[in-house]
């Protein structure tokens, strides 16, 4: 089997450029992403009907059937029962992976509206989450105008020591963050 396009780039020259941009002397040093975490909620709206839906559409974009996570405690203020479905959760890792941010960032975020670029924040420990909150910004899913948007966090794990060094590795697989120039303006 031919290995995907990014997982390619990265095996052959992204990791030689980080390698050479930081002070590593072991191949093993250099960041790299260990997976890719895909989570969604279903809401309040728990019919099995529904939570069929949002199973499908999101094992369409992700490539695998999605685990269904269930409540583990009632919370009445939440309208929360033990064992309700409330969200589902998928991770890609290898090849699958590669895959999904390919096609996330050359085909799905150019079709989001007013796209300028993401904001490099990540979490302190060189793992970024991305929000988005509809997923019909993926080709795999039909839109259809009865049909309710479902929302996601996708979560890149990486393992980086720093921020900065994720968002190098990051920006290297192709992820559109916004640069900020002297002035402060942002471009991407």
């Amino acid at each position: 089997m031919e290995r995907p396009v990014l997982e390619r780039y990265y095996r052959d020259e992204l990791r030689k450029q980080l390698r050479e941009g930081g002070v590593r002397r072991n191949v093993h040093e250099v960041p790299a992403l260990e997976k890719i975490v895909i989570n969604s909620a279903i809401g309040s709206d728990s019919e099995k009907t529904w939570v069929e839906e949002v199973v499908k559409d999101v094992s369409l974009i992700a490539g695998q059937r999605p685990v269904v996570v269930r409540a583990r405690k009632s919370i009445s203020n939440f309208k929360l029962r033990a064992g309700v479905p409330n969200g589902v959760k998928v991770t890609l890792r290898a090849r699958r992976m590669y895959e999904f941010l390919y096609r996330l960032v050359s085909i799905a975020l150019p079709r989001l509206r007013d796209f300028r670029g993401l904001a490099p924040r990540c979490d302190g420990r060189g793992n970024f989450t991305l929000g988005i909150a509809d997923h019909t910004i993926f080709p795999e899913v039909s839109v259809d105008r009865e049909r309710k948007a479902i929302g996601m966090d996708i979560s890149f794990v990486t393992s980086a020591k720093s921020d900065g060094e994720a968002v190098e590795l990051l920006r290297g697989l192709g992820v559109p963050f916004v640069r900020r120039s002297g002035d402060g303006t942002a471009k991407a």
